[in-house]
């Protein structure tokens, strides 16, 4: 299983992707708009089928993300 955290800003958001472990596997700064977020979802499914996202701020800045 992979763990993939996004803390979103207004302009940009930032990911970074853990392993059972912790061990940072990945990390990811992507524009906050439609290309950046599909930046992510592609970025995010390299890692398997096994992943789950957690997104801070899924209220206000990140509610993008949850579309």
């Amino acid at each position: 299983m992979i763990a993939v955290g996004v803390d979103t800003h207004k302009d940009c958001h930032v990911a970074a992707a853990l392993d059972r472990l912790g061990e940072l596997r990945g990390e990811l700064t992507i524009d906050a708009n439609e290309r950046g977020y599909a930046e992510l979802a592609a970025w995010a499914r390299r890692f398997g089928d096994d992943v789950a996202v957690g997104i801070e701020g899924a209220g206000s800045w990140g509610a993008g993300l949850c579309e």
